[in-house]
């Protein structure tokens, strides 16, 4: 059996005639690749001259100086339920504790990961950014995403992952914006889907946060009896290696696992033209899920709210939020038709905003924002479509699909379809589906363990439940058409 692609480690950087180094891309070809290109791909070549290459958590934990931060603790013993965070349990710890427990010092039998052995869990640092754990740490901020063409965006808009070998990520996509991820210790093994596999990945909003989008099938062992549709899914599967940077392209599903003892990541979202009619879906998705799930009795309660979410909003709150976001996304639409009249601002005067993933726990983001996003992307998009073609090579690898023979479920996989320009034609990065294609859908079938012998409905398991009903009133394919008719009901 052949083994999933793994991008070769980077190869030794040129050097100009000043000593510099000289990278295979200049800033404006690569941000032309990242807002082109709609499959994953690994950029090699392109960060050996930055600072954060160096970082391991020894030096991490010296300028955090004693700082703790949270861990989600996870089991090693795989399950056919993906470990969401409301499955994990957590624990605040320094890194120097981190790194004792990690190499099995004796030390950790009366620290914070006391309860959690070693060999049976992990730990993970998840979704730290890097501005608000190191405050005022200048040197933490030399992270030069401005090498792919997206000046004045740093470590100050980036995010830290810190894991044991294990920690993983369950498979979800990103509602807002493409993905940019260094690896810089340790390697990842990175298992995405296209955004056609939606349906066969069985997606969920519970638990529910804001921007992300669950699978209901553990990826690294899929229960195939519950979710017999995951066999027609179409692995891309690439091991990331440090000094390599992973494109995740906007909408692509990932689960993301580390193998070896630590590592360490960091990425940054980079914001769409496409991101302002995910954010009304978004608000649409919050205020059905939200009125739904306070609505059953308290002996119905179960544990529904990621942890990145403070609270569940009143549907008071929840619809100024969804007038905001459809009042942001007619604003945004304007400016774009007036920046498409003058004359595009230079490079150097394009301006970068953080990105909004998990930012709402932390920072308290209200939809309306369009005024950066559309001045720094409002001429990437016609740029991508003047793009015509992809430099793969060394220094750029495309993520491919895993071959027939070596599929996770062993299923025979239909041809491989061509990725880079799938959504052109008005549909530019976003999930889309034909109404016959959702009446069609299998999400909300009866599963097949809950049929009789005769193919109906088993009547001692059909009870439904309110996340039955939520898995099919918030489908990515059904929130999608909601929110263009309510976008066109608003526009009359």
């Amino acid at each position: 059996m052949c083994s999933p692609i793994t991008a070769k480690p980077p190869e030794a950087l040129s050097v100009g005639a000043e000593g510099e180094d000289v990278k295979p891309f200049t800033p404006e070809t690569a941000k032309e690749i990242v807002m082109s290109l709609q499959q994953p791909a690994v950029f090699c070549n392109m960060v050996g001259d930055w600072p954060a290459l160096h970082w391991n958590v020894k030096y991490l934990s010296a300028v955090l100086d004693g700082k703790t931060i949270e861990f989600r603790i996870g089991s090693k013993t795989m399950d056919l339920v993906p470990q969401f965070e409301t499955r994990c349990s957590y624990v605040k710890a320094t890194l120097e504790e981190f790194l004792a427990w990690s190499s099995g010092q004796p030390s950790c039998l009366s620290g914070p990961f006391s309860c959690f052995e070693y060999s049976k869990y992990w730990a993970y640092a998840d979704y730290k950014y890097i501005a608000r754990i190191f405050e005022d740490k200048a040197e933490i901020f030399q992270v030069k995403w401005s090498d792919f063409g997206f000046p004045g965006r740093s470590g100050k808009e980036s995010t830290l992952w810190i894991g044991s070998e294990g920690a993983n990520t369950p498979c979800h996509l990103d509602s807002y914006g493409c993905n940019l991820v260094l690896q810089v210790q340790g390697r990842k093994k990175w298992h995405l889907f296209p955004p056609g596999d939606t349906s066969f990945l069985y997606p969920t909003r519970i638990p529910y946060e804001e921007s992300s989008v669950f699978s209901k099938v553990n990826v690294a062992k899929p229960d195939l009896k519950r979710f017999p549709e995951f066999k027609n899914t179409t692995a891309h599967v690439v091991t990331l290696s440090p000094g390599q940077v992973l494109l995740v392209p906007r909408h692509w599903w990932h689960y993301v696992e580390s193998i070896d003892p630590i590592t360490i990541s960091i990425n940054s979202w980079i914001e769409l033209d496409a991101d302002h009619e995910a954010r009304v879906e978004e608000a649409i998705t919050r205020t059905l899920v939200c009125a739904i799930k306070s609505a059953e009795s308290p002996g119905d309660e179960d544990i529904w709210l990621n942890p990145t979410e403070v609270e569940a909003t009143s549907h008071e709150i929840n619809l100024q939020y969804l007038n905001k976001a459809v009042s942001a996304y007619f604003k945004c639409q304007k400016a774009n038709v007036s920046e498409q009249t003058r004359p595009s601002s230079t490079e150097a005067e394009r301006v970068t905003s953080p990105s909004h993933k998990r930012r709402k726990k932390q920072v308290g983001w209200e939809p309306g924002g369009c005024k950066l996003l559309t001045h720094e992307f409002g001429s990437s998009t016609l740029k991508a479509e003047k793009f015509q073609k992809i430099p793969f090579g060394p220094h750029l690898i495309q993520v491919l699909p895993q071959p027939q023979e070596t599929s996770s479920t062993g299923a025979v996989k239909s041809d491989y379809r061509d990725l880079l320009h799938e959504n052109e034609g008005g549909h530019f990065g976003k999930l889309h589906c034909t109404r016959k294609q959702l009446a069609m859908s299998n999400d909300c079938e009866t599963p097949a363990n809950q049929m009789d012998s005769d193919g109906s409905p088993n009547a001692s398991q059909t009870a439904l439940s309110t996340n039955d009903l939520l898995d099919c009133l918030v489908n990515p394919h059904v929130i999608s058409l909601v929110a263009q008719l309510l976008l066109e009901r608003a526009g009359v």
